[in-house]
């Protein structure tokens, strides 16, 4: 039986199409990231995977069982899903604790547990509108395990959030699959936020599925133009009669037997520097350590 599996799902929007034959399944413990330009149907996937939204096709049955729609129970949502959108919100002018005893189903201890993971127990005694937008959403976060899902989804998670809270959040929610032993479906409008995180990446367009791999497959051999922006800058060559995708770090410099380039551009990045290198057939962005060419200098490279 597999724990989550997405069957011919689609859906239309004022008869225009959103989501189109969408199917999958998830084993527990994979965390899943689903990755696509605004648009593309990751939320509206999201909120059908969870119950919150009425598919018009197919199913979704979590642990064997159907995911019903909001207009087929009183409450929408589904037992043992979490979902959290990017517009959550937390009751006003009450207390970090008095928030999270509302909704705990768990004993003390792994209540702290969680709390921990979360890494909020400083936060206990202040109310909510003395805590920053990220110390929110982890709080937020900890009031949804406390109710014990299987299943976490999590809606464009790191949005609105600076570098600090950004990087916080992440740690956190690694810590959740690992250490909590939660399974974790999420979308990111930067699928780079995912690349270090996810075991697995479905890639959408347009309401379909048009790439689903490890995040190596994803980043190294993606399906197309679309699939291979999402994930950064990169060359498109033609490789013994055959496109390629290129990603700038896979150019290297080499003395010996290689392609001639000309240095036409180089830009400072702090850890590294991207060249613009022409070789006479064609131009190649490539990334090289800080301090590694000169603008104007002649290189031998070659691609791994």
């Amino acid at each position: 039986m597999n724990f989550i599996e997405v069957s011919g799902i689609s859906k239309k929007l004022q008869d225009q199409p959103i989501l189109k034959d969408i199917n999958f399944v998830q084993p527990q413990f994979q965390q899943l990231a689903i990755a696509g330009a605004t648009g593309s149907g990751k939320s509206t996937l999201l909120k059908i995977i969870s119950g919150l939204i009425q598919t018009d096709e197919g199913m979704v049955r979590f642990n064997g069982n159907r995911v019903k729609g909001p207009l087929e129970v009183l409450l929408p949502g589904h037992p043992g899903i979490a979902y959290l959108s990017q517009h959550f919100e937390l009751r006003n002018n009450f207390r970090v604790e008095e928030i999270l005893e509302r909704d705990n189903k768990l004993v003390d201890e792994d209540a702290m547990h969680v709390y921990e993971v979360c890494r909020i127990t400083h936060l206990f005694k202040r109310k909510n509108d003395q805590i920053s937008g990220g110390e929110r959403q982890r709080v937020a976060l900890a009031r949804l395990l406390t109710t014990a899902p299987q299943l976490l989804v999590l809606d464009e998670p790191f949005s609105n959030l600076d570098m600090i809270h950004k990087q916080q959040l992440k740690d956190v929610i690694a810590d959740i699959a690992s250490e909590l032993s939660i399974t974790c479906i999420l979308t990111s409008h930067d699928p780079l936020d995912v690349l270090s995180w996810a075991d697995r990446i479905l890639i959408m367009r347009a309401g379909e599925i048009v790439q689903d791999g490890t995040p190596q497959e994803v980043y190294l051999k993606p399906a197309d133009d679309y699939c291979a922006a999402l994930f950064g800058k990169f060359n498109k060559v033609s490789l013994k009669g055959k496109t390629k995708f290129i990603r700038p770090e896979n150019i290297v410099l080499t003395k010996g037997k290689g392609i001639p380039a000309n240095v036409i551009k180089v830009k400072y990045f702090g850890s590294h520097e991207e060249a613009l290198l022409d070789t006479g057939k064609e131009q190649l962005l490539a990334s090289f350590h800080a301090g590694t060419v000169k603008q104007g200098e002649e290189v031998t490279i070659k691609i791994i």
